[in-house]
C-alpha cells in the first residue's frame, strides 16, 4: 500500500509541476507575446516572451533548424522515458528522488511545449543570463539536490 501512495504522490506532484509551468508559459504567451520586456524588480529580474526553439544557452545554434527540431524532440522524449522509468523504480533516498521528480518535470514541461508548438515558450529574465522558463528551474534545482545528494553521502571507510 506504501508503494502506491508513493507512486500516486509522484504522478501528482509530476503533474502539478509540468501544470504549473504550463499555466505560467500560457500566460507568458498570452500577456508577453508582442510586448517590451516588463520589469518586476528593477533591472534585476524583466518578464520577456521569448520562443526558443534551441536548448540552453543556444548551444545548438550552429545546428540547422531542419536538423535541430528533430533531435530535440526525440531527445526529449528519450530522456522523459529515462527518468520515468527512474522514478518508477523509486530511488530508496528521498532527496534524490525528490532530484529526479524535479527534473523529469522540467524535461516533461519543456517537451511537451516542442511536441505542441514546435518550440519552448521562456519569459524570465535576469541579467546576463538566457530567458528561461518554470521547467528550467525544475530541472536546474533537481540537478543541484542531485549534486548535494551525491556530496554528502557518506563514503564507505576502507576495509
Amino acid at each position: 500500500m506504501t508503494r502506491i501512495r508513493s507512486l500516486v504522490a509522484g504522478i501528482v506532484a509530476l503533474v502539478a509541476l509540468v501544470g504549473c509551468d504550463h499555466v505560467t508559459k500560457h500566460v507568458a504567451k498570452a500577456d508577453l507575446q508582442g510586448h517590451p520586456p516588463r520589469p518586476v524588480i528593477g533591472s534585476i529580474l524583466e518578464l520577456r516572451y521569448v520562443e526558443n526553439t534551441d536548448v540552453a544557452f543556444n548551444l545548438m545554434r550552429a545546428v540547422p533548424e531542419t536538423t535541430r527540431a528533430p533531435v530535440l524532440l526525440v531527445s526529449g522524449l528519450l530522456g522523459c522515458a529515462i527518468l520515468l522509468t527512474l522514478l518508477a523504480w523509486r530511488p530508496r533516498r528521498p532527496l534524490v528522488h525528490a532530484a529526479l521528480l524535479l527534473v523529469a518535470a522540467g524535461a516533461l514541461g519543456n517537451t511537451l511545449d516542442r511536441v505542441a508548438r514546435g518550440y519552448v515558450v521562456d519569459f524570465i529574465h535576469v541579467p546576463h543570463w538566457p530567458v528561461f522558463n518554470v521547467a528550467d528551474m525544475c530541472v536546474s534545482a533537481g540537478v543541484v539536490l542531485i549534486v548535494w545528494a551525491t556530496l554528502r553521502r557518506p563514503v564507505p571507510a576502507p576495509s
